[in-house]
């Protein structure tokens, strides 16, 4: 019996091993492959030549987050990449995220931030509204919204739009009425015919606090738009979230330990037409 018992134990340690080596190579793996994956993902999305080694410069892209801080805590990833990849990248930032009255500071915080990211000052737009206040509370004006990106949009001759999703990553008003702006516009037909418009996967408080361990399901789980970074694309990550000093409350520093965003951003395609009237 005793012999047995050791056995199984020792069983168990090979099994516990086989599966850890098996998921340190599954996320290696992942890191191999995620350059090409990025390309044939962009080439696919605006029809760009196969032959063609670079496609980063076809990219004008716009992120719209709802207060400062938005930028790094969800989007970090898909910023620095694009980055890298030689695209145009701007930030639409509606409101200065003057909840706790430090909005000019919170602006100067996010143009230092956005620096560090590599989107240069001159394409960081903050939109400073009565009607968008940063509030959890508030109603944001779904048409005032829509205006401001579409508006950008034209004046920036932008094709790739990237933000919140129905749930808005971490359920707060403010990004969720920045989704229902963005299904306005992809139901009404005003939008240029070569812009796609992108929503960030809201995932599980699992998933979202399992930090790099999440990679392999976010790669193999459904997506349409899939960036990841490593430990040198994490540290610039890092030093934008620590660029938001007024913000560095305890449980920021467990987001920016444990935060899968910090590694990984997954966004499904806005479908565009009639279909979408439906605000919801």
């Amino acid at each position: 019996h005793g012999l047995f018992t050791g056995t199984v134990k020792i069983m168990y340690v090979y099994l516990v091993l086989f599966a850890v080596l098996s998921y340190l190579v599954c996320i290696k793996y992942i890191y191999n492959r995620q350059w090409h994956a990025l390309r044939s993902s962009l080439k696919r999305t605006f029809n760009v030549s196969s032959e063609r080694k670079t496609v980063g410069a076809d990219v004008r892209a716009l992120v719209v987050t709802a207060h400062p801080d938005d930028e790094c805590m969800f989007f970090a990833p898909t910023i620095i990449r694009l980055v890298e990849l030689n695209a145009s990248v701007h930030l639409l930032c509606l409101s200065e995220g003057n909840y706790y009255h430090q909005g000019s500071l919170r602006r100067e915080e996010l143009l230092r931030s956005c620096a560090v990211l590599g989107i240069p000052a001159s394409r960081v737009t903050v939109i400073n509204h009565e009607k968008l206040p940063d509030d959890p509370k508030a109603e944001w004006s779904v048409s005032l919204i829509s205006s401001a990106v579409l508006r950008h949009i034209t004046d920036h001759c932008i094709n790739m739009v990237l933000t919140f999703d129905g749930r808005g990553v971490s359920g707060h008003a403010n990004h969720v009425a920045i989704y229902k702006a963005v299904r306005h516009l992809a139901s009404t037909g005003e939008l240029p015919k070569d812009c796609v418009l992108f929503a960030l996967e809201t995932v599980g408080l699992l998933r979202k606090y399992t930090s790099v361990l999440d990679l392999p399901f976010s790669w193999f789980l459904p997506s349409h738009f899939h960036c990841v970074v490593g430990p040198k694309g994490y540290k610039q990550a890092k030093a934008a979230m620590l660029c938001h000093r007024s913000q560095l409350l305890w449980f920021r520093y467990l987001y920016i330990t444990f935060s899968r965003y910090m590694f990984t951003n997954t966004f499904q395609i806005v479908p565009q037409g009639p279909k979408n009237l439906k605000i919801y």
